[in-house]
């Protein structure tokens, strides 16, 4: 009978570890991970107009790196927005001599498309240029 019990305790232990193993994953780190796309903010827009559920299949959740001249900087809220239609989020704080007009490429995590302001959204990003 002890041995049973034993057992079932070492089984319900395991369960009890391999689920929050699983749960609580290491979050990803985008600035070393891997790109899976490169390509400029018109691109990307053009592939999310022709078709949203194609583009998001492809791209939504995926380290990309895009390229494209700044419209909008605030550093308040850590964010840019590069070629009035991507908004990016970064990590780490943002350089001050980020200028309107001027190209930048950045690396990040993209997490959607918004059709009602018709903006592409990433975070996690980061400058590489």
């Amino acid at each position: 009978m002890r041995k049973k019990i034993g057992i079932g305790i070492l089984v319900m232990t395991l369960l009890f570890m391999a689920v929050y193993f699983y749960v609580y994953k290491d979050h990803r780190n985008i600035s070393t991970e891997e790109e899976s796309y490169t390509m400029d903010v018109k691109t990307l827009f053009s592939a999310y107009q022709n078709n949203e559920t194609a583009a998001d299949s492809k791209y939504l959740n995926k380290t990309i790196v895009v390229n494209g001249a700044v419209s909008m900087v605030s550093i308040e809220t850590q964010s840019v927005v590069l070629d009035e239609k991507l908004f990016a989020v970064f990590s780490t704080k943002l350089v001050s001599g980020i200028r309107i007009k001027s190209n930048l490429k950045i690396k990040g995590r993209l997490i959607g498309y918004d059709s009602l302001l018709e903006q592409i959204k990433m975070d996690q990003c980061v400058i590489l240029n």
